[in-house]
């Protein structure tokens, strides 16, 4: 697969102030930039150019506003003349149609139009209501991301999926919609606890396998600078998962084919995270074991050996990530995986469709025979 440009060494010594860098994402007139550095949020500059309106919308969480939502109000004064809010309780159980709802609710109770912009101040879950939010009030007004959580600066915030849960499947009513900008501000990822970094890491880590493996041989050598949150290995890693999202979203915005590549490790992630119960546990923590249920899968059809498997559960465990998938079923554990992943998008004709990686750096969607998958579901599940 061809390679968008690569650095494989980076000077992890944290430096007194790292220079915004720009991706840009380009989807025609629908082309956006995500802004990468430190100090961003609170900068007035940071939201120039925007589409002009009288009203602004920020819609934030009940963890994350007391944190930075007067920052984001100051920096958005000068260029609206009202900044509206909104609070939604925080975490995964809430996305559902109660939650937006509340986001409509303070949308026509101050009188929005539809030039209002939206502001998106958390992490995925906020990000994925607001947009779905945007792209349905009105039938459609803009917004931007400002995501406060790792995972959401490298995944989640990029490449326009918005949608919420249903009971029984994840990011099952949604849109594709794109933002005005993307505002990753690496100082905020100072104060997410280590539970949501590793979360984050689990996305960064996926870009490895599927298409860039001296990014993977970077991460293995950078792994605790990671964890550590050193901002100068965040800088490049948050840049480079941007990067390689920025190239196949460019190519595959609606996921008729390519794209699918990015949903790695999430057949199985979503299954669990259903499972348990929304919430249980992170997306991130999800995905980081669905990635070794999906590299188990590739070596049992013969794309990886054994060395590989192995390679990517250490890394995954350095992240402090689990590699054990949880039983959700103690009749029938593998049945009711695969009863929950029948209702993954990617599935066609009522076949599941897994992300492969058909060699390091490589990645491939397809079917595999059912008694496969359940052997791979007994042997990762704890």
């Amino acid at each position: 697969m061809t390679q968008v440009n690569q650095v494989t060494n980076v000077n992890t010594a944290t430096p007194s102030a790292i220079s915004p860098e720009w991706v840009r994402i380009d989807l025609a007139d629908r082309s956006y930039d995500i802004v990468i550095g430190q100090n961003l949020l609170g900068q007035a500059d940071s939201y120039a150019k925007l589409p002009r309106a009288a009203a602004a919308l920020i819609v934030s969480n009940t963890t994350v506003a007391p944190l930075y939502e007067a920052a984001l109000q100051q920096a958005l004064a000068p260029h609206y003349a009202t900044v509206h809010t909104v609070h939604l309780p925080d975490g995964e159980a809430y996305k559902d149609w109660v939650t937006l709802n509340t986001i409509f609710d303070t949308l026509l109770s101050r009188a929005c139009d539809r030039k209002t912009v939206l502001f998106a101040l958390g992490g995925g879950v906020v990000g994925d209501m607001t947009g779905f939010a945007a792209a349905s009030f009105m039938r459609g007004v803009p917004f931007v991301q400002v995501p406060t959580t790792l995972l959401a600066q490298v995944d989640s915030s990029v490449g326009g999926k918005t949608a919420i849960n249903h009971p029984m499947g994840k990011n099952m009513i949604g849109a594709f919609y794109q933002p005005q900008r993307v505002i990753c501000d690496l100082s905020v990822l100072q104060t997410l606890p280590p539970r949501e970094l590793s979360a984050g890491l689990a996305e960064v880590i996926k870009y490895g396998p599927i298409y860039d493996m001296a990014f993977f041989d970077w991460i293995e050598a950078n792994i605790e600078a990671l964890k550590a949150c050193d901002p100068q290995a965040m800088a490049y890693a948050v840049k480079r998962s941007c990067e390689i999202k920025a190239h196949v979203v460019g190519q595959d915005e609606r996921e008729a084919g390519l794209r699918a590549i990015l949903n790695f490790g999430h057949t199985f992630g979503h299954a669990i995270e259903a499972g348990l119960g929304y919430g249980e546990w992170l997306h991130g923590e999800a995905v980081g074991c669905g990635m070794v249920m999906a590299a188990h899968l590739s070596e049992a059809l013969g794309l990886i050996d054994a060395a590989f498997v192995k390679r990517l559960t250490q890394l995954i465990v350095r992240a402090g990530l689990p590699i054990r998938g949880p039983v959700l079923n103690a009749q029938d554990n593998a049945g009711q995986y695969l009863a929950l992943m029948l209702h993954d998008k990617k599935s066609v004709a009522g076949d599941i469709q897994f992300v492969l990686i058909e060699g390091p750096g490589k990645a491939r969607v397809s079917a595999a025979p059912e008694a496969m998958v359940r052997a791979v579901i007994d042997r990762c599940c704890a």
